[in-house]
C-alpha cells in the first residue's frame, strides 16, 4: 500500500514520517524483509524516533547503515538525546546514569554523582539489574532525586521472543517511593513534538510507524498524529485486540508501504 492510498483511506495528507527502529526496521539485528527498499522509496521527509537505550545515537546510525538503511546523524532522535536536553533545561543537576556504558557518549561531559544525585536517569541495562541497584535508586529518589525514565516500555522483542523491559522496574520504583517518574521517550508528547519540530511539520501532516500499540501508536495519536501499527517486532494480535488504542492503519510490515 503506497502513501497515496493510505492518505485516500484515512482522509489525511502525509508530509512526513516518524519511524521506530527496533521491531519495525529490524528484528533481532536482522533487517525486516523489504524494509531497506521501502525506506529507499520514501518520497517524504522522515525521522527515526526510537526509545532504544542500548546504543548511543552514533551507534544507532552505524547499525542502520550496516543493515543497509539510509541514515544520517540528524535523522535519529533517541530518548538519551532528549534526556540531555531535558536535564539542561532543569539547570543541569548532577545525575546518576543507570545506563550502558556506550550510551553515556550521548551525555558528553555532563556532571555525574553516585552519592547525592539530583536526578537518576534509567535506561536499558538488561541483566545488570539486581536488588542492590534498585535499592540505591530507591534511596536516592527518597532523598529528593528526580527519577527519569528514558522510556517505560512493558516489554520488547528479543532473541528469545518477548522479554521484560524497564517499565516494570520503573513502575516498582514509583510504587515504593510514591514518586512519579519523568518519562522522556515515547509516549511522552514532548518527544513526538521534538520529532515534529525537526521535520518542520504539524501533527496532522505526520504519521508514526511502530510495533508498540501503546507507546508508538497511542502516544502519537494523543498528539494528533496518524498511528500506523506494523505486525512485526513485539506485535501480538491478542494484545492489540485487547488494547483501547485503535491504530489508524495496521499493515503486515513497513515493506507494505
Amino acid at each position: 500500500m503506497c502513501l497515496t492510498k493510505i492518505m485516500e483511506r484515512c482522509g489525511r495528507k502525509i508530509e512526513g514520517l516518524l519511524i521506530d527502529i527496533d521491531g519495525v526496521l529490524h528484528v533481532g539485528g536482522r533487517a525486516v524483509e523489504g524494509a531497506v527498499e521501502a525506506i529507499a522509496r520514501l518520497s517524504v521527509p522522515y525521522l527515526y524516533l526510537t526509545n532504544t537505550t542500548t546504543r548511543s545515537s552514533a551507534q544507532l546510525v552505524d547499525q542502520l547503515r550496516d543493515l543497509g538503511f539510509a541514515a544520517q546523524n540528524d535523522q535519529v532522535l533517541s530518548a538519551p538525546g532528549a534526556a540531555l536536553s531535558y536535564l539542561t533545561k532543569q539547570g543541569s543537576p548532577p545525575a546518576r546514569f543507570v545506563l550502558r556504558q556506550a550510551v553515556l557518549a550521548d551525555f558528553g561531559d555532563y556532571p555525574q554523582s553516585t552519592d547525592e544525585p539530583g536526578a537518576v536517569v534509567v535506561g536499558d541495562i538488561e541483566d545488570a539489574w539486581n536488588y542492590e541497584l534498585l535499592n540505591q535508586i530507591f534511596s536516592a529518589v527518597g532523598r529528593g532525586a528526580e527519577l527519569i525514565a528514558l522510556h517505560k516500555n512493558k516489554f520488547w522483542h528479543g532473541p528469545e521472543g518477548l522479554q521484560l523491559d524497564i517499565g516494570a522496574f520503573i513502575a516498582g520504583l514509583e510504587y515504593a517511593t510514591g514518586k512519579t517518574a519523568t518519562v522522556i521517550g515515547k509516549p511522552n508528547p514532548a518527544f513526538f513534538q521534538a520529532g515534529l519540530d525537526r521535520l518542520g511539520a504539524s501533527a496532522d501532516q505526520v504519521a508514526m510507524i511502530g510495533d508498540d500499540i501503546d507507546s508508538d501508536v497511542g502516544g502519537a495519536q494523543a498528539l494528533g498524529l496518524m498511528g500506523i501499527l506494523v505486525k512485526t517486532g513485539k506485535f501480538r494480535p491478542a494484545y492489540a485486540e485487547a488494547s483501547a488504542v485503535r491504530p489508524d492503519l495496521i499493515v503486515d510490515s513497513i515493506a507494505t508501504l
